[in-house]
């Protein structure tokens, strides 16, 4: 037995560290938290200063059991887990669970898996930092108060399903989103004209080429952007003027969470949980620093080996030695920023993890790299017959510096004009410019785009609400619980119009764009709009930015020993506490219905509303004698912006497509997306086929391809018992209904031969003594 026992929390980072510590030390993974509150009454001794209620789940249990085995044969303990808040009350956990004395026990912190970082750690421990400990724990009380008060209140008071929920960074999260969904649905379109001017003429080898110059203005209407035109026809184009100016780009500052975060979206189109996953394993490989952070500070250690790779690789003018300020104050220079452990690898192995790395390496590199340096060139041309003047600009790259190997990524609301600067021919005062052709073109104004998780991200980080740990859990969430929604939108046509002046004849033409498309960006559900309406209104402290972004400061006060954390909860209680109480009194239920009109058929009024299984239409009351009539509204479509002709065109459904082997063929939508019927059966259709054009000769191939496969997996059917024997990709099984049953090992040769009566033995063998569920691999920290 090892005379030292380590702690961390992973097992890939166990494995990792206990090749370099060597033989004296055992390492061993908590896997994460050990210990989390009690479901039962929130889990809190509100009365008694919030005290917290732990307990051991049910899947940590073998892991305390045999951490406690190995501890006891161990001549001292180590502690460590990751340097952050939420490691550092993983350790205080052990610490209690364990029988370890705080005072005494040695915890050790490292921002990189490497020998020289380790053997650091282990010849300088510390104490645990009780003050972390304790804004970790005001952060796990306050969103356990938020959630277990809030909920309850949203169960009643909302009629649309008791599985709602809210918390405090996830609500706010939800209504950035639906605000700009809002924001969108009331932009109205504006127009406008830009002039653009193609010009003939020589460059520096002596061919002609095309150049552009901009007109003075855009203008109102079509018929001034002709007025423009009419005046230059016949003129004579001359350079006026020509402005030369340096200029110069310096590169970003290395990754922090966030910044990885948006960065991966944008240039790898990774999501927020997928860069993190990726960047665990990175770090717990020892191939990059610890992966939570806020901090763009580089070690001296680090700097030496990024001038090393830059002079060796580039020369020494590509080098330029900078130190970067965080724009937060709170974020710790200890830290670093996220970079690889060994400057010298370019890259990894690893196919999956191959592609983040080599962007961590890029940006850290390029941080300690040259400006680039610009030339811009701005041509002012003159037009004989017109007051006005054109201008041409050109950007020339004198040197590429940092831009040889990185260039930011950019968001939509970030982007430029789509029409990027070129380079210009040589240009003199006076000269005469030949013109192509002059053209105006209709350009439509747009609403600020939907959020990606990137933006959002970068959004939440520039109101102060949430921290590195928070992102990513929190986005995932606010979709598992049906408020937000990661989509595509498809574009659709419109009409524009363009003017043309070429040899002094005007003409005008009328082509097409595809507007509006969008890929992977997040729309709020109608379940989230109802939601967020409704705490906005009865919880508009909690939902408020500034409000969410102190609370988080206050978090931080307690973690530098500020602020103390149950006089903190104590603050925040009391007052949340009333208005939940209040709002439980005199709140009003949320109906969530939208009038649209009247059924043209009947005169019964046409609702749009949220039912169990979500958004629908309705045309009648449930009062009435005849019973209503329900349709679900499409993915696509909203009960705040559906129009009347559009509900009423989803009553369509179900549609017979005609015949097919002598029976009916019905399409629908139901509580599973959209299925075709057949002689009793239901199949689900294919992701292209919409239910409301999908034809029969697209449909009946799937039902005939869908009954041989399912024909080709049934064993056997007890038809009176609705029990079938199934062939699984893992072997026989048995279903009832929508669940499945394990056929035991001695009896999976012979599941053909099954009876009745022992395929009913199995399933009441399996429902009195259920399977107990495996211990994942490595539970996530809870943020």
């Amino acid at each position: 037995m090892a005379k030292n026992l380590v702690i961390v929390e992973s097992p890939a980072k166990a494995k990792t560290i206990e090749k370099i510590l060597g033989k004296d030390f055992e390492v061993k993974s908590c896997f994460g938290h050990i210990r989390d509150l009690e479901k039962d009454d929130m889990g809190i001794d509100i009365q008694n200063s919030f005290k917290p209620k732990y307990i051991i789940p049910e899947d940590k249990e073998k892991v305390v059991k045999d951490l406690k085995k190995i501890a006891k044969d161990s001549d001292e303990v180590w502690l460590a887990t990751d340097e952050d808040r939420e490691g550092e009350a993983i350790s205080w956990h052990l610490c209690e669970v364990l029988k370890l004395d705080p005072a005494t026990t040695k915890r050790i912190v490292f921002h990189e898996i490497t020998k020289p970082a380790i053997e650091k750690a282990v010849l300088n421990p510390r104490l645990l930092n009780m003050d972390l400990v304790n804004a970790q724990q005001a952060r796990r009380i306050l969103d356990r108060i938020v959630g277990f008060e809030l909920s309850p209140v949203l169960w009643r008071k909302m009629s649309m399903r008791n599985s709602l929920s809210a918390g405090r960074v996830q609500s706010v999260a939800v209504r950035l989103i639906v605000e700009r969904e809002r924001e969108i649905n009331s932009f109205t379109t504006t127009s406008t004209f830009k002039v653009e001017a193609f010009f003939l003429a020589k460059d520096i080898t002596g061919k002609t080429i095309t150049f552009k110059a901009e007109g003075p203005t855009k203008f109102k209407t079509a018929d001034d952007a002709e007025k423009f035109l009419q005046q230059c026809v016949g003129a004579a184009y001359t350079v006026k003027d020509i402005q030369v100016k340096p200029g110069k780009k310096s590169p970003s500052a290395p990754f922090t969470t966030s910044t990885l975060q948006q960065e991966a979206s944008r240039k790898l189109g990774y999501s927020v949980s997928k860069t993190m996953l990726l960047a665990q394993k990175l770090y717990e490989s020892g191939q990059i620093t610890y992966m939570r952070t806020d901090s763009v500070n580089l070690s001296e250690t680090a700097m030496t080996d990024i001038s090393n790779a830059i002079h060796k690789n580039y020369g020494e003018r590509y080098y330029q030695s900078r130190k970067y300020k965080n724009k937060n104050e709170n974020a710790q220079e200890a830290h670093e920023a996220i970079r690889p452990t060994y400057m010298e690898n370019a890259t990894v192995d690893d196919s999956d993890l191959k592609r983040l790395y080599e962007l961590i390496w890029k940006r850290t590199i390029a941080s300690q790299m040259s400006d680039a340096e610009l030339e811009k060139t701005i041509a002012k041309i003159e037009i004989s017959t017109n007051k006005e003047e054109l201008t041409a600009s050109g950007e020339v790259l004198k040197f590429d510096g940092f831009l040889k190997i990185y260039m930011e990524g950019q968001d939509d609301e970030d982007e430029a004009d789509e029409d990027q600067e070129g380079v210009l021919p040589p240009l003199t005062v006076k000269q005469a410019l030949e013109l192509k052709e002059m053209k105006a073109t209709e350009r439509f104004t747009r609403p600020a785009p939907r959020y990606t998780e990137a933006s959002l991200v970068k959004k939440l980080e520039e109101l102060g609400i949430g921290r590195p740990s928070t992102y990513a859990p929190t986005i995932t969430t606010v979709q598992k619980r049906g408020y937000v929604e990661k989509r595509d939108k498809e574009g659709v046509k419109r009409d524009v119009r363009i003017l043309f002046l070429k040899k002094d004849q005007i003409t005008k033409q009328t082509d097409q764009e595809n507007t509006g498309a969008e890929k992977s960006k997040l729309f709020p559900t109608d379940l989230g709009m109802l939601v967020t309406d409704f705490l906005k209104q009865y919880f508009e402290k909690v939902m408020d930015y500034s409000f969410t972004a102190n609370i988080e400061q206050q978090f931080d006060e307690i973690a530098h020993g500020k602020k103390v954390w149950n006089i903190m909860l104590d603050e925040f209680y009391n007052p949340f506490h009333h208005t939940v109480e209040e709002t439980l009194e005199k709140a009003e239920r949320v109906k969530g219905e939208r009038l649209l009109g009247e059924d043209p058929a009947t005169g019964k009024p046409v609702v749009a509303r949220m039912g169990r299984f979500g958004p629908m239409v309705q045309i009648g009351k449930v009062e009435d004698e005849e019973k209503p009539r329900f349709a679900k509204l499409k993915q696509t479509q909203s009960i705040e912006t559906i129009s009347m002709e559009e509900a009423m065109d989803l009553f369509r459904l179900p549609r017979n497509l005609g015949l097919f082997e002598g029976t009916e063929v019905l399409v629908n939508i139901g509580r599973f997306g959209p299925y075709a019927q057949h002689d009793k059966k239901f199949y689900s259709l294919k992701k292209e086929m919409d239910p409301y054009s999908v034809e029969l000769e697209e449909v009946a191939p799937l039902i005939a391809e869908k009954r041989t496969a399912k024909d080709e997996r049934t064993i056997k059917v007890f038809e009176k018992e609705k029990i079938q024997v199934l062939k699984g990709p893992y072997g026989p099984y048995l279903k009832v209904g929508l669940r499945n049953f394990k056929i035991p090992k001695e009896k999976i040769d012979t599941a053909a031969d099954l009876t009745v009566e022992e395929a009913k033995a199995i399933i009441e063998e399996i429902k009195a003594n259920p399977p107990k569920k495996k211990a994942p691999a490595r539970k996530k920290k809870a943020e």
